[in-house]
């Protein structure tokens, strides 16, 4: 720990990076409810202001891939007030939004802020040495991720419908603000790689492939109504595009990332794990059980605010509380042997989801309550930190932008892939309920997938305690 962080409390300084993944969470959760109400005021469809979404997470996933590892070399304190303050214009220009161009703005701007998380688990990982403490701190921080204890959607919910959607934007406004100022009061800088030269000629090739994949898997979300010409061609362009950024990685002095740590197991055995336990897992709960809860003929027919307390809530609130315990539990029994222990639980939860849970509420509400405890309390939460302990010490920030980018690509897929199954296996009567089942049963196959190449995933050595060495940076 550095001399300047020992004046310091570590309380004050996780409450203020606490502070900032709130600010960051809620122009995700929040939102949610309040897009049939964004729609209204701003008279246009629901697609369009979905498309807001798309924006906004689409941006928040290219920024992740390369401005942690801008913070490593410029300060992390710095580049993340920059994105705080960032943020706050975006919220502004949101809540301000007189039509669509406007809002899209706003969402656009605010989409620079993506790797709020990884910057702040960075941070703390400078300044804890103590791989039990940082693994509790990891943890509460993470589990924002999930939402905030549920109230977040709540809260958006009742916003909107009494001051409209422009009164979330002002809510989001005043946390930043907060955010920002005790990041700057409590924050501490840390440079691991002052001196060195970014490398922006990397960043375009890889921000344009993982762009072109992100295109292409939100127009195959589209099912019938896709074109196919423009999913096809993202997928050749994202190919073609990290062909180049692996040959500019291999010629320039200092590279975004150097190839040999693109091909340890410790990169792409977490980041496939990442990207397939999101697509096996996401659109279970945020797209298939909602939906299936509003049915009226093969779900419950319950109404949208209903869903939400009675699915969203629980979920979110779960994972908040599980959380901080999984991530003091992982240093003492294994990062891997925790995750682990969260996918089997996910993929429980999903296949007794898909079999029972289609047909009995309570089932349905406790195989959910499940997933809260095993993804989002435990599986997400594992997942950003081995982002974090297994990026080598030479250039910490490049792991954890590509397990973000992972994070959202495997979010696209998951929507495109599962709701396909759902209704091309028929959305109506008995049938609906098989179709549910069948997209249920897709994302546990697919999480399956993600348990088998956890395996894969190296031993963070040096972030358990039971370690004798530091993990050394060599190709795994």
């Amino acid at each position: 720990m550095t001399t300047t962080s020992t004046k310091k409390s570590i309380g004050a300084l996780t409450a203020a990076l606490l502070a900032a993944c709130i600010a960051f969470q809620l122009n995700a959760s929040m939102l949610s409810p309040a897009l049939v109400t964004m729609a209204r005021e701003l008279h246009t469809d629901d697609a369009t202001i979905g498309l807001s979404q798309t924006l906004y997470f689409t941006l928040a996933a290219l920024f992740s891939l390369f401005l942690p590892r801008l913070s490593d070399i410029v300060g992390r304190k710095r580049v993340l007030l920059g994105m705080l303050a960032v943020m706050l214009v975006g919220s502004i220009v949101a809540a301000l939004a007189v039509n669509v161009p406007m809002l899209f703005a706003g969402r656009i701007i605010q989409g620079v802020t993506g790797p709020v998380v990884p910057i702040c688990l960075l941070v703390l990982r400078n300044e804890i040495s103590d791989p039990k403490r940082y693994g509790a701190a990891l943890g509460l921080l993470t589990a924002v991720n999930g939402g905030i204890a549920g109230v977040d959607a709540l809260a958006g919910g009742w916003i909107a419908t009494n001051f409209g959607f422009r009164g979330i934007f002002w809510v989001i406004a005043v946390v930043t603000v907060l955010a920002l100022f005790l990041v700057a009061v409590w924050g501490v800088e840390s440079k691991p790689s002052a001196g060195t030269r970014m490398d922006w000629i990397g960043v375009v090739p890889l921000v344009v492939s993982v762009g072109a994949l992100l295109t292409a898997f939100n127009e195959a979300g589209k099912l019938g109504a896709a074109n196919p010409v423009l999913v096809v061609g993202g997928v050749v362009v994202a190919l073609v595009a990290f062909a180049v950024f692996w040959a500019v990685e291999s010629r320039v002095r200092e590279p975004l990332v150097e190839t040999r740590f693109l091909k340890r197991r410790a990169t792409w055995a977490l980041l496939a794990t990442t990207f397939l336990t999101m697509t096996g897992v996401f659109a279970v709960v945020n797209g298939l059980v909602t939906s299936l809860a509003q049915n009226g003929d093969a779900g419950f027919g319950m109404e949208p605010d209903l869903a939400s307390l009675v699915f969203l809530t629980p979920y979110a609130l779960v994972g908040w509380i599980v959380g901080p315990f999984a991530g003091r539990l992982a240093p003492t029994i294994g990062y891997r042997a925790v995750l682990r222990f969260g996918l089997i639980g996910s993929i429980v939860s999903t296949v007794l989801m898909a079999l029972v849970g289609v047909h009995s509420l309570p089932v349905l509400v406790t195989a959910t309550v499940l997933i809260g405890i095993t993804y989002a309390g435990i599986a997400n939460i594992i997942l950003n930190g081995l982002g974090i302990v297994l990026s080598p010490e030479s250039n910490p920030g490049f792991l954890p932008g590509l397990n973000a980018g992972a994070f959202n690509l495997g979010a696209g897929v998951s929507f495109a892939v599962l709701p396909a199954l759902q209704i091309a296996l028929g959305v109506g009567g008995s049938a609906g309920t098989a179709g549910y089942s069948g997209g249920m049963l897709l994302g546990a196959a697919i999480t399956t997938a993600a348990l088998a190449i956890s395996f894969l995933i190296p031993r963070p050595e040096g972030a358990e305690t039971t370690s004798v060495a530091p993990q050394k940076e060599t190709v795994r």
